[in-house]
């Protein structure tokens, strides 16, 4: 996407051309630091789509950090293409400590969690307190 910028006089302030936010005239990019986050966040998931990669590639093409990557990943809004053993390294469930590619848990555990969820807000009542799966949980997470 590309910008015209209008010639500047000495009245104009300085404004991020994509999203308008105002910027102190001393600033150096063009871009806020809004916008420049938000860019280089999809030029990375970009590369990631293009390219059979790790974190560590990752942050080597965009001289990013691996905590930066790992925090993306961690927030679920990138993944790694491919099965188990494309799977990032040090990112594990933090449940069971299977490895994953995106989020926090793995699926089965997040599935879990869920079911934990429901029964917490009908516990009110347990008698009537019934969901599916109760026999996974038990196993996974022992006689409660």
């Amino acid at each position: 996407m590309r910008y015209v910028r209008k010639e500047k006089t000495e009245n104009d302030e300085k404004t991020c051309p994509q999203c308008g936010m105002k910027l102190h005239p001393t600033y150096k990019d063009e871009l806020c630091p809004i916008c420049l986050e938000r860019n280089l966040f999809y030029q990375v998931k970009d590369y990631i789509r293009e390219n059979d990669v790790n974190e560590q590639d990752v942050a080597e093409h965009f001289n990013i950090s691996t905590q930066k990557v790992r925090g993306w990943i961690r927030e679920g809004r990138i993944q790694y293409k491919g099965d188990d053993k494309n799977t990032i390294s040090g990112v594990k469930c933090r449940i069971c400590g299977k490895p994953i590619s995106y989020g926090v848990t793995c699926s089965s555990c997040h599935k879990l969690q869920q079911l934990q969820v429901v029964a917490k807000l009908r516990k009110a009542d347990p008698a009537e307190m019934h969901y599916l799966g109760k026999e996974n949980l038990e196993q996974h997470f022992g006689n409660k």
